[in-house]
């Protein structure tokens, strides 16, 4: 397996030990795409997706969570403030 391949693997697998916390809020979290310098663009549903904290969630959260277990994620982002 290629090092892109087991990063994104990490990727996937973080998301889905971060999704329990964000659940016992009703919140939720969904992983859209992973891009080639390791941004992780991610929709915050639930809760989370109307929350106007959610940028803080994202950011001091997951955002820290991420890159702390992973350290060549440059980013992590939601895909509403993208395309939206």
């Amino acid at each position: 397996m290629s090092k892109p391949e087991e990063i994104k693997q990490k990727i996937t697998a973080e998301i889905e030990n971060v999704r329990p916390f964000l659940q016992n809020d009703g919140g939720d979290i969904e992983l859209v795409e992973i891009t080639g310098d390791y941004t992780v663009i991610v929709k915050l549903l639930g809760t989370c997706g109307t929350c106007p904290t959610s940028i803080i969630t994202l950011k001091m959260g997951v955002e820290n969570y991420l890159k702390q277990k992973i350290p060549e994620i440059k980013e992590v982002v939601n895909f509403n403030e993208i395309y939206y």
